[in-house]
């Protein structure tokens, strides 16, 4: 007697694209209420024809974004997350050992992890102070402008850099005394 061999049928390319369309777990689940309740409430039940249009809009301005991150960048930087949890108070005060007067104090001190909401803020403008210092030296680049206008560009941002720069080392000096020194 000979034997027959049987041979497996060569998948035609629909099928296998139907059976890869379809989830793979949902195909072979051995679960017959996964199957019933795929198949008995969509027999009957037909989805609304629903006339919904996108609403339209349109893209902020770059000046927009830019606006947006750099506000965010200085409540970064100044410590805006700090001061709201903290809630320290906006200036301090100390009281002069030789007259005994109390005078305003605008930095903490000695304390590089604690901050007044001045300290915070003078700080944070700084930064955004010598960012924008750098923005005004980028379009001071830019060929189709005139040349009085690059020049202005020029000298004030750096400008914004220097005094950004020495306002920032002062304050770290303040900050911390004796620092680079």
């Amino acid at each position: 007697m000979s034997q027959k061999t049987k041979m497996a049928p060569k998948p035609d390319p629909q099928s296998a694209s139907i059976v890869s369309a379809v989830d793979a777990t949902a195909l072979f689940s051995m679960d017959p209420f996964f199957h019933i309740l795929k198949i008995v409430p969509y027999s009957f039940l037909r989805p609304p024809r629903l006339r919904l249009k996108l609403p339209s809009f349109s893209l902020p301005s770059a000046m927009t974004v830019f606006s947006l991150i750099l506000l965010t960048y200085f409540l970064v930087v100044s410590g805006f997350i700090y001061d709201v949890i903290v809630e320290p108070p906006g200036i301090g005060s100390t009281q002069d050992p030789v007259t005994g007067a109390v005078r305003p104090v605008v930095f903490l001190p000695g304390r590089v992890n604690g901050q007044y909401i001045i300290e915070g803020l003078s700080s944070g403008f700084m930064f955004v102070l010598g960012g924008i210092g750098i923005v005004l030296l980028d379009l001071a680049l830019d060929k189709n402008r005139a040349r009085s206008i690059k020049v202005s560009y020029s000298i004030a941002g750096i400008f914004s850099i220097v005094i950004a720069y020495v306002m920032t080392l002062l304050f770290v000096r303040i900050k911390i005394p004796g620092y680079l020194r």
